[in-house]
């Protein structure tokens, strides 16, 4: 890749190397070094069943984790510079950005998530100069997708730069930006980035789907770890995160149905806990009623999973849980090695509770997998590998 430097779905900002130092900013406007807390949690809504109670627990307590470690989500002064890596600087920061987002706006107003969501949103913001920085990466990698993918995790909540959209839409118009080489899954992050920044679509978002794995319906046998992540970041950006699930087709909304079941299983029993999040979310950004049963089958176990200070490690088995937890106790896994999963689990937590809402009923109501519907067990389902993510 000559113009992306970030090969991770929405990555995130940098500093300028000319820019004034950052300035530091009260947690909440008008309330310095207050934040907002989700604790105590209300208790869930009557009825809601053996799905929603653990997914508001695992909410609540991965926010509170994100919120503990907003450290990790600050961005170095040297984060323009051509040697840094933006895998452990920008992704991280544009990923809190768009899940939180996602949050907060999934939640009731009056639901303490989603105050603090808002607020992990508004920690970002800052953190890019209020787009200011954005803009400077643009200029400096004027091809690059992934500042605008940034941009656009802000624009869909509402927070604007006036410069950086001047500069986008010149950009945007010319013949290298519309044909930059991107998989198809990457592809469609663009577009959809470009319906939230309000440039013109450089391309037929239809026909960039049907080049993509999930698009063509491929072999449900032959999905695996990169294919799963491809599988879902196309789910997100054509639903836009779970807002916009009426853009799904219904044929691949049928085919998610049949085979997120075993799909789903075969993540959580090989200890794939990031990946198994974000099927559980592709889920819930289906239209109509939530598929039957994978919400109840999911969430008590990524709720016995989570670490009682908040976190979910990526893979593998979850890590002592003694002392975990308990005042001054370390937290179990590296930052980069959590963080990830931590903000995707809240989002598929966020998005499972607004389904069940829609879909006006006790968890465990919904539409029934279509016929010939896999068993709902084997580890085999997804093949475990070490391709990186779409």
């Amino acid at each position: 890749m000559t113009a992306e430097r970030a090969t991770a779905p929405p990555a995130a900002p940098g500093p300028d190397r000319t820019a004034p130092a950052r300035p530091t900013a009260p947690d909440r406007a008008g309330a310095p070094g207050v934040r907002p807390s989700v604790a105590p949690a209300p208790a869930p809504a009557a009825g809601t069943g053996a799905a929603a109670d653990p997914a508001r627990q695992v909410l609540v307590r991965c926010l509170a984790w994100v919120d503990g470690h907003r450290e990790g989500f600050v961005l170095p002064d040297d984060v323009l510079e051509p040697y840094t890596d933006v895998n452990r600087t920008l992704k991280p920061l544009g990923e809190l950005a768009q899940l939180c987002s996602t949050v907060h706006r999934t939640t009731a107003p009056d639901d303490p998530c989603h105050a603090l969501a808002g607020d992990l949103v508004g920690h970002a913001w800052r953190e890019v100069r209020e787009g200011g920085l954005l803009l400077d990466l643009l200029r400096s990698e004027p091809f690059a997708t992934y500042p605008f993918e940034i941009y656009a995790a802000f624009a869909g909540h509402g927070l604007r730069h006036a410069g950086f959209e001047a500069l986008a839409r010149t950009l945007a118009g010319t013949r290298g930006w519309a044909h930059t080489e991107q998989h198809a899954n990457r592809q469609l992050g663009v577009l959809n980035s470009e319906r939230r920044v309000g440039v013109p679509a450089h391309t037929d978002a239809g026909a960039v789907l049907r080049r993509t794995w999930l698009g063509g319906l491929s072999e449900p046998w032959t999905l695996e770890r990169s294919s799963g992540y491809a599988l879902t970041h196309t789910v997100f950006h054509v639903a836009d995160w779970g807002l916009a699930p009426e853009r799904l087709p219904a044929d691949l909304d049928a085919y998610l149905r049949t085979w997120l079941p075993a799909w789903i299983d075969g993540c959580l029993e090989g200890a794939q806990w990031d990946l198994g999040a974000e099927l559980v979310a592709v889920a819930a950004c289906l239209p109509g009623p939530p598929a039957d049963g994978v919400f109840e089958a999911a969430w008590p176990v990524l709720a016995a999973v989570q670490d009682p200070g908040g976190s979910l490690p990526e893979t593998g088995a979850p890590a002592g849980r003694a002392a975990a937890g308990e005042p001054g106790a370390p937290d179990p896994y590296p930052f980069l090695g959590c963080y990830h999963s931590t903000l995707v689990t809240s989002f598929a937590a966020a998005l499972t509770l607004a389904c069940l809402r829609a879909a006006g009923g006790p968890a465990g109501s919904g539409a029934a997998a279509g016929p010939g519907a896999p068993a709902r067990s084997g580890r085999s389902a997804v093949k475990t590998g070490r391709e990186e993510s779409a």
